[in-house]
């Protein structure tokens, strides 16, 4: 073949490319709205919760001037019963500067979750359009952590300026258990350095460790928190994982967001009892 022959080849090659190149339109199902709820019942803190409405994915985003009253959803009845009392939260905006979190959904200040309890927290919605959302929860005993040991390289280089952070937990044999662990740098409001669920069933005695890499300096602040989760939240969280990843992938399949909640209104959320274990660590050197 000729170079004659091989330019023609190649023309004829790129003009049949661009041929297959061809428009499609997608005919998208409507997007169903649907509630969302955020409620934790934490021990020491007031019943509060976030009730939102979804929106779809191609929905245009709401301005700042109305963001908080197009994603709000507001006007529910809400409650939640624990040990024979009844607890109505108003509908109010409530900001917890500690976790930077927004609740559109609060009790009054004088009514906090008890520090220990075995009986379970039911809580009722019924929705301004009559639907219903319902959700029970129970607090989990606080698993503490033992030690957190901060290690630096035994190379002898004193170059090898940064350290390591192992953290040490006791976890029951006897029972199934499931664990959120999170590793903040310096401040409780900054992005986790960690932030994963894992459960014990491969955990061969009782002791379990965290470890990090060698990324942290003398004098930085780990806050290490530990939290005692239920499977259903543990799964939840998962599913949530799942469905970022999914939705970032273009040639994944879709993940559905696996939530607990009951009623008829086809709520997506968490209603769960939190209870943590945290300490503060600064990284020094032996």
């Amino acid at each position: 073949m000729n170079k004659l022959h091989v330019k023609l080849l190649m023309g004829l090659i790129a003009l049949s490319a661009c041929n297959l190149e061809q428009e499609v339109e997608i005919d998208l199902p409507e997007y169903e709205v649907r509630p969302v709820l955020e409620a934790y019942v934490e021990p020491g803190e007031r019943y509060r919760l976030l009730l939102t409405l979804s929106a779809g994915y191609f929905a245009p985003l709401p301005s700042l001037d109305n963001l908080l009253e197009e994603l709000l959803l507001d006007s529910a009845e809400v409650s939640i019963t624990h040990d024979g009392v009844t607890y109505q939260l108003e509908n109010t905006l409530l900001f917890d500067p500690t976790t930077q979190k927004i609740y559109n959904y609060a009790a009054g200040p004088n009514d906090l979750v008890p520090t220990e309890s075995d009986l379970p927290f039911e809580l009722n919605i019924t929705l301004p359009n009559g639907e219903t959302i319902r959700a029970e929860t129970r607090l989990l005993p606080q698993v503490e952590i033992d030690s957190v040991v901060i290690e630096f390289p035994e190379t002898g280089n004193p170059g090898d300026t940064l350290a390591r952070a192992l953290t040490y937990f006791t976890d029951n044999p006897n029972t199934d258990n499931f664990y959120r662990r999170m590793l903040q740098l310096n401040s409780l409001d900054s992005l986790p350095e960690q932030d994963f669920v894992t459960d014990d069933r491969l955990v061969e005695d009782s002791t379990i460790a965290f470890g990090t890499g060698f990324n942290y300096k003398v004098g930085d602040t780990l806050i290490t928190t530990l939290y005692h989760i239920s499977e259903d939240y543990a799964t939840f969280l998962e599913s949530v994982d799942g469905a970022a990843a999914a939705n970032g992938n273009p040639f994944g399949q879709p993940s559905p967001v696996i939530s607990s909640l009951e009623g008829t209104a086809n709520a997506l959320g968490v209603f769960t009892g939190l209870v943590s274990f945290r300490r503060n660590d600064i990284v020094m050197r032996n």
